[in-house]
């Protein structure tokens, strides 16, 4: 049944009985994803993150049905709209965490808010001091932050050298007739906590979500007038093995790569740390890529 009926009917369920009705699961699904408390896709599969995302309704609209959906959630579902939900007030000022969320922002991108739940950015062609430099090819010359939002300011959390590009060898021998894969700036919804690799298989973030890239046929390392495709390619977030910050070499055919091993570590305890992982460790976690100049033409320091 849908929330309707369910509220015709003046039912009482268990969070384990909606997860068992997976119409009712969907709906519910579909209206706290309406009202950014939970992550799409809807999967009608109602388990630890969408009971905590509903948990979180009912805390912001002071509902007495606390752990349960009655009638008062579900009317409340239903009439609720996402102004009407209080929402924390992000306070964010001319420091680089809140001029990345400025730019996320503009962009229509999805924030994550609360305590404990980590936002990954990638911005090309940065340094750590959030300066611009001159973006060579086949470089480290890019990063990869975690943000986290505390009370309403915003924090990078961590901040390491990575590369969002493939380097000069998979650039002159892709691995894809098309040419090689360069992920489009933008935010994808796309990985879960996996291995990779397989001389030196580690822990990393893997693709299970479609993302878009760009294919680099004409081999000029540049996005600019190649074409796009949106699937799956095997951009996953791994480390680099420890090569120098001026030679990718066979690190990246693509992915999202962090220089050193010791700061992909780093990164993979961190974000296993957000609440949403915790939750289910099965959550596929949202990245955002940034292009550095862009942001700061738009948001300078």
């Amino acid at each position: 049944m849908n929330l309707y009926d369910f509220y015709q009917k003046k039912l009482e369920y268990s969070f384990e009985a909606v997860a068992a009705d997976k119409e009712l699961a969907t709906h519910i699904q579909e209206v706290l994803i309406w009202l950014r408390l939970l992550d799409a896709p809807v999967d009608g599969k109602f388990g630890p993150i969408s009971s905590a995302s509903l948990r979180q309704f009912q805390k912001l609209t002071k509902c007495s049905e606390y752990g349960y959906l009655g009638q008062e959630t579900a009317k409340k579902l239903i009439e609720t709209s996402p102004d009407q939900l209080p929402q924390p007030e992000l306070q964010l000022g001319n420091d680089l965490a809140s001029r990345i969320l400025k730019y996320m922002q503009k962009r229509g991108y999805q924030i994550a808010t609360a305590n404990k739940e980590y936002n990954i950015v990638y911005v090309e062609g940065m340094n750590a001091n959030g300066k611009l430099n001159t973006d060579p090819p086949n470089h480290f010359n890019d990063r990869r932050m975690v943000i986290e939002v505390i009370n309403g300011r915003p924090s990078i959390i961590a901040n390491w050298e990575a590369t969002t590009e493939p380097g000069y060898y998979y650039t002159y021998n892709p691995m894809n007739d098309k040419g090689a894969a360069r992920i489009a700036f933008g935010q994808f919804k796309a990985w879960r906590v996996g291995t990779h690799g397989n001389s030196e298989p580690h822990e990393a973030l893997v693709q299970v979500g479609q993302v878009k890239v760009y294919r680099d046929a004409n081999k000029d390392m540049m996005r600019s007038g190649d074409n796009i495709e949106e699937g799956y390619f095997g951009i996953n977030q791994h480390w680099g093995y420890d090569l120098p910050r001026s030679n990718i070499g066979l690190a990246s055919a693509g992915c999202l790569v962090g220089r050193t091993r010791d700061g992909h570590r780093q990164f993979m305890r961190i974000v296993k740390q957000d609440r949403r992982y915790q939750l289910n460790n099965d959550y596929i976690f949202l990245s955002t890529i940034i292009p550095g100049d862009d942001l700061l033409k738009q948001f300078p320091g």
